[in-house]
């Protein structure tokens, strides 16, 4: 029997939890924010955060909701990523919570 070859890993930063960190695989995580960041729009009300967990499956093939597994906790850790990064937003005095690109 073949060797099962490791899935290539990436750290994903939380930015309620600074200093705390996950890894997840490399192409789940690239699968997610490349879905994210293209439904997440530059425009001052941003989308709901609820909302986001199916914007991202609509946007997601079939196999790759598959391949990601849990769509909704790689959406959470994928955008708590982003927003550590300062690549998405939280909308200020939002509630509930949206999300908006960073301009």
């Amino acid at each position: 029997m073949a060797a099962k070859k490791k899935a290539k890993k990436t750290e994903v930063l939380n930015v309620n939890h600074p200093g705390k960190t996950t890894r997840i695989p490399q192409e789940k995580y690239d699968l997610v924010s490349a879905a994210i960041l293209a439904v997440v729009p530059k425009e001052t009300g941003g989308v709901l955060f609820t909302r986001l967990p199916g914007l991202v499956k609509d946007r997601l093939t079939a196999r790759e909701r598959d391949a990601v597994g849990s769509v909704d906790w790689y959406v959470t850790a994928v955008k708590l990523d982003l927003e550590a990064r300062k690549v998405i937003e939280r909308v200020p005095d939002s509630s509930p919570q949206r999300v908006r690109r960073v301009r």
